[in-house]
């Protein structure tokens, strides 16, 4: 076992067990929170990924989101697939919508008061981003973000690869 990172080390760039500490620290951080949510609203773990990703997706960072989809970024089977929809539609989370120009297509759309929800939940969350992001310039956020983004990518190819 590895001694614990010393509260310097996390001002050493190149210490990837230093970067490895972090990474762990803030995903058992998020983890519990979404964790909660779930919890809470009477939701999978895996709910709460589709939840994730219908989101992200009606932000405008993709395509919609079919069930298709789903399947393939969260790597689960069809079956299970439907069962989430089906726990989400249940719980008012999210609506499946026919596509109109292809009724063989379905949408899933992130149901506006289920999505208000999920914003008071996480207001906290947002409130810590905030107050973390205000401690950095524009350029180190910059920075940080490319970095998270690489990350992403290096992960989704590994995965992938």
């Amino acid at each position: 076992m590895q001694p614990s990172p010393s509260p310097d080390s996390a001002d050493q760039p190149s210490d990837l067990f230093a970067y490895a500490v972090l990474l762990r620290t803030l995903n058992r951080e998020l983890n519990r929170s979404t964790l909660d949510f779930a919890h809470d609203n009477g939701l999978h773990a895996t709910d709460i990924h589709a939840l994730s990703v219908i989101m992200d997706s009606s932000a405008g960072a993709d395509a919609p989101v079919t069930p298709t989809r789903l399947r393939e970024e969260l790597g689960l089977t069809s079956g299970a697939v439907t069962a989430c929809l089906d726990r989400l539609e249940r719980s008012g989370h999210v609506s499946r919508v026919r596509d109109s120009a292809d009724r063989r297509v379905v949408h899933v759309v992130y149901n506006s008061e289920a999505r208000a929800l999920a914003r008071e939940y996480f207001r906290p969350l947002a409130r810590a981003t905030e107050t973390a992001r205000a401690k950095f310039t524009p350029a180190e956020l910059t920075t940080v973000a490319a970095f998270l983004h690489a990350l992403n990518t290096e992960l989704a190819a590994e995965r992938t690869g």
